[in-house]
């Protein structure tokens, strides 16, 4: 099974970037459901961005849309999320997750669409 590895958290004041970067155990190519996910203290995970319909397609939650960009590097096995105009409610523990290989997922915002999960990297956003 793959195994997801998250890094680039930090704590950054409002306004500030971030690039969120997620090493995977083998070639991503495959994994046609790629996304990431977020949970702030005393609230539910949530959905932030993934890709689907074949790998190709971008979702964002309305929250973060216009501010954050998805994207993956097959070549360097590698899911990135770059971070713009951070604010304090973007603070959370950020998780990479994969989808089964070769498993096609229908939005890339929902939890059940994915069987491989990362152990987060944390961002902090102070105002």
């Amino acid at each position: 099974q793959v195994q997801l590895v998250e890094s680039g958290g930090g704590s950054v004041q409002a306004g500030g970037s971030l690039t969120l970067s997620c090493a995977a155990s083998e070639y991503i190519a495959s994994y046609y459901c790629m996304g990431w996910f977020r949970q702030a203290p005393g609230k539910e995970r949530e959905a932030v961005a993934g890709i689907y319909a074949g790998g190709s397609t971008t979702n964002y939650a309305g929250s973060v849309k216009g501010r954050f960009t998805l994207s993956r590097d097959n070549a360097k096995n590698t899911l990135y999320l770059q971070m713009n105009s951070l604010k304090p409610e973007d603070t959370g523990l950020y998780y990479c997750a994969a989808g089964g290989r070769g498993v096609y997922c229908s939005t890339g915002l929902r939890a059940y669409e994915y069987t491989y999960w990362g152990q987060g990297t944390q961002v902090t956003v102070s105002s």
